[in-house]
């Protein structure tokens, strides 16, 4: 496990209330990618989602493994700075319902990459369980 990696906002360009990665836990720059993302419960989304039952939406699971595939991404020197965009999700499955304080481990691979767009695979996870897996595409703009 790598230690000293920089906070999240060092590599990407997401910003609160949009940033859905705590922290960055290990990574093989351009190759994976392993993280979390603490949920305290005073995130906004959980007070319409659901009132009485709060309940992490699914897509924002997904954006973030695709915000720590980016972190793998833009952490090469050849990519630092640029801005992936999401260009397509595939076989994304939910498994688990995310609650506030429970901890979203992250892990994500990614694939064929090139100057314009790649591929990448990811899944998120509470205490082992999964909780979402999904493929990502991407282009840079």
């Amino acid at each position: 496990m790598t230690t000293d990696l920089p906070p999240p906002e060092e590599v990407i360009p997401h910003r609160a209330p949009f940033l859905f990665l705590t922290a960055v836990t290990d990574v093989v720059v351009g190759e994976r990618a392993a993280g979390y993302w603490d949920l305290s419960g005073d995130e906004a989304f959980f007070v319409g989602h659901f009132p009485g039952r709060p309940t992490l939406p699914g897509v924002l699971m997904c954006e973030s493994i695709a915000q720590l595939g980016a972190y793998a991404l833009l952490a090469r020197p050849d990519f630092a700075g640029r801005l992936a965009l999401f260009g397509g999700l595939d076989r994304v499955r939910f498994r688990r319902q995310v609650i506030p304080g429970e901890r979203l481990d992250l892990e994500v691979e990614l694939g064929r990459v090139s100057a314009r767009a790649g591929k990448g695979t990811g899944r998120a996870s509470v205490e082992g369980e999964e909780a979402c897996r999904c493929d990502l595409m991407f282009v840079f703009v």
